[in-house]
């Protein structure tokens, strides 16, 4: 996935490096979720002891609700190769 995929798909809601309507995306990898500086999180994220990891964002972004009830990210991503991409992107800019 390049810059131009990450735009299309995500840049919408999120940045990789501040925060917009959804948290920055830099550094993902490893961080447990609900914990990136200066972004109102939801309590349920927020609470959670999810650290994000190929396995836990393929199955946040296939359904946010169902994976963290409570959270306020309304947009899912259907297709699986479409959630590689991105993730592979993520892991790509965490470094």
């Amino acid at each position: 996935m390049n810059s131009r995929e990450y735009e299309s798909l995500c840049a919408g809601c999120h940045a990789l490096d501040e925060n917009r309507v959804g948290p920055a995306h830099r550094g993902v990898f490893g961080r447990k979720a609900g914990s990136a500086p200066d972004y109102d999180y939801s309590e349920a994220l927020a609470s959670s002891k999810v650290v994000w990891s190929e396995e836990t964002l393929d199955r946040w972004l296939g359904g946010p609700e169902k994976f963290i009830p409570g959270q306020k990210m309304s947009i899912s991503v259907a297709s699986e190769a479409d959630r590689r991409d991105v993730i592979a992107y993520l892991k790509a800019q965490s470094r």
